[in-house]
Parts: structure tokens; sequence; C-alpha cells
């Protein structure tokens, strides 16, 4: 598939050219151009959507393909609410597929890209532990959860979202988490378990939020 910044690209350069065409034919040509380009994004906004309710339903290898797809579309595709990259949506896909080294590969190109990204650098720290080298995961994931932690909070005090984690769960979690990483001794399969209940949970607090909201869901991805 022809990746989106490549068209861009291409876009502008042969918009460029039609300078000389006289005033209608220029604007016939460009509005075409432009019809494309906005087709294109959709379909890239349409499939994240997509891929994000298979990672929710629990279909991660259908929320792989999806994910791949957008890559392929918009390689820095990055959702605007948290910074969270295409990328990482394929590591986190890759990592409960259990393609662990091509799931580092993406994380580390998601954080490689947006270094404040902290979803990636949960999911490193996760596919990290997983493949044996704990001491390192661990320290990624803390500093995900460090980061989800602050987000949580600036989503509950700043955003238009007012029912934000009204119930307070997920500040309750990443605090659970966090003390349970600083007590040093923990149950490594817990800590897991509750880091991946966490990246799925922010996420649909978003969805449930920006419902409540009555705001259209399309147009945000």
């Amino acid at each position: 598939m022809i990746k989106t910044n490549i068209i861009l690209r291409s876009a502008f350069a042969t918009i460029s050219r039609w300078k000389f065409l006289d005033g209608p034919r220029r604007r016939r040509k460009s509005l075409a151009w432009l019809s494309t380009l906005i087709f294109l994004y959709g379909c890239a906004s349409s499939e994240m959507q997509l891929g994000r309710q298979s990672l929710f339903n629990n279909k991660p290898n259908e929320a792989l393909t999806r994910f791949q797809r957008v890559a392929e579309m918009d390689p820095n595709y990055v959702n605007r609410y948290y910074q969270e990259g295409v990328w990482t949506y394929v590591g986190r896909a890759q990592y409960l597929t259990g393609k662990l080294p091509e799931a580092r590969q993406s994380l580390e190109k998601a954080l490689s890209q947006h270094g404040q990204d902290y979803f990636a650098r949960l999911y490193l720290g996760l596919t990290l532990a997983r493949s044996g080298d704990r001491s390192a995961g661990l320290k990624e994931i803390e500093s995900g959860i460090k980061g989800i932690h602050q987000a949580n909070e600036f989503m509950r005090e700043q955003s238009n979202f007012e029912l934000w984690d009204q119930q307070k769960v997920i500040r309750k979690e990443t605090e659970s988490i966090l003390a349970m990483i600083s007590s040093k001794d923990f149950d490594w399969d817990k800590l897991i378990s509750s880091s991946e209940w966490l990246g799925n949970k922010f996420e649909e607090e978003l969805d449930l939020a920006m419902e409540d909201e009555q705001i259209d869901n399309s147009p945000r991805w």
C-alpha cells in the first residue's frame, strides 16, 4: 500500500506544477487531489478505530492487521489526545500475540518518534519483562505508569471531560501499581496483568468520556 506521506509529497509537487493553468482548471485539479488525501486520512482514522475496538474485544490478531494498515498509510499517525502513535498500537498488538521481538522493535520505533509516549514505554517494559529482561523491563514499566498517572490527573482536572475517571479507578490502580513496584517484593504475574488492564482501561475511559459528552468519535484519530 502506498504510504500517505509519499502521496502528500507527490500531491504538493503536482499542484505546484499547475500554477500555469487557468483558474477554473487549477481549482478542479486541486480539489480532486485534496479529496483523495482526505479519503486516505479518513481510511486511516476508521482503520485505527476498528483496530482499537478489536483490541478491546480481545482480538489482537485482527487488531494487528488493522494497525499495520494504518502504519502503511501514515507511519507518523498519532492520537492527538495523549500522543500515542500508530507504532505503539502495532507494538501492543504484537505483544499480545506473542511476537515479542517484533513488539520491541515497534515500540522502540514509537519512542524514537515520540519520547513522551508513555504507553509505548509501558508496553516496551512489559515486552522486556516477558522476554526475560526484568530489570530493564521494570524501569520502563514504572516510567510508563508514572506517565499514565500524570496524564490521568490532567484529564481529570484540566480537560473538557467532566466525567473522566469519576470513580477514580485509574488513579487508584496507578497508585497501587507504583506502590507494588516500590515494595521491591511483588508478584510479577500480578504486576504484568495489572499493567495490561490499566493500558486498556485508560483508552476505554476516553471512549466513555466522549460518549458522555456526546462528541462524535470519528474525527479524533
